[in-house]
This record gives structure tokens, C-alpha cells and sequence, in this order.
């Protein structure tokens, strides 16, 4: 029942460029302290249209943290049948929601971390490169908290599936936490951080604030 986490996308998915050639929003200056624990903040930025062109990273957690999707195994996640479901679903994104890409993502026992790129380009668009990215919203209008929730909706309803049909263990109540936590992505060293943080989740599960002993 256990395979090794896939990080990063795979399928349907436009490659990474760098960050210039997404971002439509002028650049903030990046805060001091080490990789700004990004995932600990559910707070929006007051201004900011998350309709944007631009990436995001998201943290989102299970109903009372709940270890659903697999576990920690000499550094790397494992994920079960109900880890590889979200997995497929967050790679299926970009395949039904126009304007909106993925990037690295970690599936963990009880979280999510991802990066969505709102790309604002036309339907399934890479932006150039040297060009930059005109200032726009994606053409389906979807914000980021569009794409969380349907992420959320879509692996719920999933989910509920996987219990009549496979006999998954039911989750009591929701799957996922009303909330999620989001940083809005301001430069490529910051992208940098973000890329290694998921990456390493894994290998340093125990010192994670959403671990559970």
C-alpha cells in the first residue's frame, strides 16, 4: 500500500519557468528570518488580488491533523491509496482549470504542501520568458482560493469514494481544515527556499509543527 512520495508535477503541467515570467504584481522585499515559517500564516495580504498572475505557495492540513495519507519512513513519505489519490488530483489541476499550473508539492501523513502558479496566459500558456507577463487575471477568473477549494472539494468527494468502494477508513466530520495557510511568492530566491522546504519536508518530519508523536 505504500509507495514513495512524488514531488513535483508530472502530468498536464506546463514547465517551471522563472519567476519573472509569471509574476504580474511588483516585488516585496523578502522578510529577514529563515524561510519566514511561510506555512504558519493564514492571513491574506490585505491588497493583494490573488486573482493575479503570480505563484502561491499553500499548506493545508487535515480535519484535527489527522494522519490520513500515508507515513515517514527513513526520511520519505510513503503514501497509501488515499496519499497517491491527492496526489493525482493536485496533478489533474491544471487539466481542468484553465490559467491555473502546479509545482513542487509534498504529500504528507497529515498535509499538504504545493505551489500554484495563476499563469494568465490563455488556456494551458507558457509565458515567455524574455517578455514577461502582462498584469491580467487568469481567463477564468479563478483565484487561489478558487483552486483550494476545488482541490479540497475534489479529493473529499474522492475520498468518499474511496470508502463505499475500497473500504478506506472514513474520516469523521470534513477531510481537510476549514482554513489554509498561503505566501504569496516574491522573487526567485524566495521560490528557491520554498522548492528546498518541500523537498526536505520528508527527511524532517519529526522537527515539523504538524508532527504528531
Amino acid at each position: 500500500m505504500g509507495t514513495s512520495v512524488i514531488v513535483g508535477a508530472d502530468l498536464c503541467v506546463c514547465p517551471l519557468l522563472g519567476w519573472g515570467a509569471h509574476t504580474g504584481a511588483p516585488l516585496r522585499r523578502p522578510m529577514n528570518n529563515k524561510h519566514h515559517h511561510h506555512h504558519r500564516r493564514s492571513i491574506r495580504l490585505r491588497h493583494h488580488d490573488y486573482r493575479q498572475p503570480g505563484a502561491y505557495f499553500v499548506t493545508i492540513c487535515t480535519q484535527n491533523r489527522q494522519y490520513l495519507f500515508g507515513e515517514i519512513a527513513e526520511g520519505r513519505m510513503k503514501v497509501n491509496d488515499i496519499g497517491r489519490m491527492v496526489q493525482l488530483v493536485w496533478n489533474e489541476l491544471p487539466c481542468h482549470y484553465a490559467g491555473v499550473d502546479i509545482g513542487e508539492f509534498v504529500v504528507m501523513p497529515n498535509h499538504f504542501h504545493g505551489i500554484i502558479w495563476i499563469v494568465g496566459a490563455g488556456p494551458r500558456a507558457c509565458p515567455n520568458r524574455n517578455g514577461g507577463q502582462p498584469r491580467g487575471v487568469a481567463p477564468t477568473g479563478l483565484s487561489l482560493s478558487d483552486v483550494v477549494h476545488r482541490f479540497k472539494s475534489l479529493t473529499t468527494t474522492r475520498y468518499r469514494h474511496g470508502v463505499i468502494q475500497h473500504g478506506w477508513p472514513p474520516f469523521p466530520g470534513k477531510l481537510w481544515q476549514r482554513n489554509y495557510y498561503d505566501h504569496v511568492i516574491r522573487d526567485d530566491d524566495d521560490l528557491n527556499r520554498i522548492r528546498q522546504y518541500i523537498l526536505e519536508n520528508p527527511i524532517k518530519w519529526r522537527e515539523d509543527e504538524y508532527y504528531v508523536s
